[in-house]
This record gives structure tokens, C-alpha cells and sequence, in this order.
């Protein structure tokens, strides 16, 4: 077994989202096995990379157009490849930072609001309502609220308990369960169980939703679904949280 493949497959996050899972982060670990060896390609230049190429994926859907939409939905993909990359870099030169997670995760949260406004726009020229633009908007503000609800619980558990946010990362700590030294039926297993995660329409999913509606020029209702969904999660989220933090102030802490 090639030593180097196996530590960058050990790189890979134990819980990626459903199309990252098996589509993105695999092609990011390929593409990491030659990048890992240029110190000049750094973690944070990745995420810069990573977010420029989503900036040029909104112009060509702004753009619009057959040609246009398929160059998007390629950059879409490209995007999301270096943004799987630049963590597994990082990891894998055992370089992660605060200040690194920090700005993928800004950059992250500004690429899907760029990517939807962008498609809310091209929809509303194609139909002439204003409509898909209503959809984008709610589909973006409602997929912030989901975290924002989740680091607001976070906050007020930890003001009460500054060991909560540590348990609560172990608790929902998720071990490698296929992949390089697993065999045929485990990798199978695990893929079927990956599956239901398209459900918790997250940035993975998106990458997904976004190539094919621009493919197949289906973008009014890619973005009922994106609306839907968000104000769904959001909802549940929020009454997920608040139980927690009722739950929790029954019960004193146990030192």
C-alpha cells in the first residue's frame, strides 16, 4: 500500500457532507498527492483559489446562456475541490490553524450566498418573474440562520458549562469506516449509509443541486427545493437547540 495515499486518505474529514463524502474530497485527495509536494501551494492559498474560482462560477451564471451555465457548473465543481484540498493540506502537513479554519469558513458561507444570488438572478431572467430572486433570498438568509442557531446554542451552553462544546465534539465524534484498508463490503456499506445525508441539504448537497439544474437549465425549481429545505432545517434546528439548552439548565453540572 503506498504509504503517502494512505496519510492523505487519513486527512480526509471523518464526516464529510454526502457529495463531498464520495465525489469531491476522494478527487482532492488525487489531486493533493502531487500538490503536497510544492511548498509553495499552501493551505490559505487554496482557500483564496478556491473562492476566486467561485467568484468567476457566479460571473458565468450571471452571464447566462447553455455554454455559460456548463462552465459554471464545472467551476462549481472545481471550487469545492480546492475547498476540500486546502483542509487536507493542511492536515496532512500538520499546519491547520485557527485563523485558516476561520477564513474557509467565511469564504464558505460567502460562496453559496454568491452561488444561489447568482442563479436567483439568471432565473429571473429566463422567467420574467421575481420569483427565483424571492427563493435565492430566503434559500441564503435561512441557511445562515442554521449557523447562526447552532453557534448561539453553543455560546449559551458554554456560559454555563466551558467544558460543553469539548463533550459535545466527542459525542458526535465519527471514526473512519471505509476507505484505503477496507475492504470491498465495508466501502459498499458505508456508501449506502452516506446516502441519506443528501436529506440534510448542506453546502455538499448544494455542489450537487447547483451543477445539475445549471446543466440541465432547471434553476426556478433547483431553488424551491433550496428554500424549502433551509426553512425546514432552520426550524428544526432551532427547536432542537432550544430543548437542548431547556434539557440541559434541568440538570447541574456534575464536576
Amino acid at each position: 500500500m503506498n504509504a503517502k495515499l494512505t496519510r492523505l486518505w487519513a486527512t480526509k474529514s471523518k464526516d464529510d457532507e454526502w457529495w463531498s463524502s464520495f465525489v469531491t474530497s476522494p478527487i482532492a485527495i488525487i489531486v493533493n498527492y502531487a500538490a503536497v509536494e510544492h511548498p509553495w501551494i499552501t493551505p490559505n492559498r487554496v482557500t483564496a483559489m478556491s473562492f476566486l474560482v467561485a467568484i468567476a462560477a457566479s460571473v458565468f451564471v450571471i452571464a447566462g446562456g447553455f455554454s455559460n451555465f456548463i462552465i459554471a457548473a464545472v467551476l462549481i465543481h472545481l471550487s469545492h475541490v480546492l475547498d476540500c484540498m486546502d483542509g487536507q493540506l493542511a492536515r496532512y502537513r500538520q499546519v491547520s490553524s485557527p485563523l485558516g479554519s476561520y477564513y474557509d469558513r467565511i469564504t464558505d458561507q460567502m460562496q453559496v450566498a454568491m452561488w444561489f444570488g447568482a442563479v436567483g438572478y439568471a432565473a429571473y431572467h429566463q422567467t420574467g418573474t421575481v420569483t427565483p430572486v424571492l427563493l435565492a433570498l430566503i434559500g441564503i438568509a435561512f441557511y445562515g440562520l442554521r449557523g447562526y442557531i447552532k453557534y448561539v446554542a453553543i455560546e449559551i451552553e458554554m456560559a454555563r458549562d466551558p467544558g460543553y462544546a469539548n463533550r459535545r465534539a466527542d459525542e458526535t465524534k465519527t471514526e473512519i469506516a471505509a476507505g484505503i484498508g477496507f475492504d470491498f463490503r465495508a466501502n459498499l456499506t458505508w456508501l449506502v449509509r452516506e446516502q441519506p445525508k443528501i436529506l440534510q441539504f448542506n453546502e455538499g448537497v448544494f455542489i450537487f443541486m447547483l451543477s445539475a439544474a445549471l446543466v440541465f437549465d432547471v434553476l426556478e425549481p433547483m431553488l424551491w427545493i433550496f428554500a424549502v429545505s433551509q426553512v425546514l432545517w432552520s426550524l428544526r434546528r432551532a427547536v432542537e437547540g432550544g430543548y437542548r439548552i431547556h434539557k440541559n439548565t434541568q440538570h447541574p453540572i456534575q464536576k
